[in-house]
């Protein structure tokens, strides 16, 4: 167990996230697809699609929930866009 959690951790992005902000599509991986739609290191205001793990958006210190919610919008559309393929939420927003 724990080196599955040292390999887990070693792959997530250090600082503040909500975890995996995408459900994985059937057969696909949504880090994988947004990494290959060029969207890692995205930025907008504080807020970043981590260099590290596509499907992580980290506050790089101020972001505010408008800045993580253009990117989880900006993620969306160019991966539909590029791979016809729509990024359903894994978090839940209030």
């Amino acid at each position: 167990m724990a080196s599955i959690a040292a390999e887990r951790k070693g792959k997530t992005p250090w600082g503040s996230s909500c975890g995996s902000v995408f459900k994985n599509p059937p057969g696909q991986s949504a880090g994988r697809l947004i990494e290959q739609a060029g969207l890692k290191g995205t930025r907008i205001g504080g807020a970043e699609i981590s260099e590290r793990h596509g499907n992580y958006i980290v506050n790089l210190g101020g972001a505010s929930s408008n800045d993580i919610l253009a990117l989880v919008e900006r993620a969306q559309a160019e991966v539909q866009r590029q791979f016809g393929i729509e990024l359903e939420l894994e978090v839940q927003i209030l």
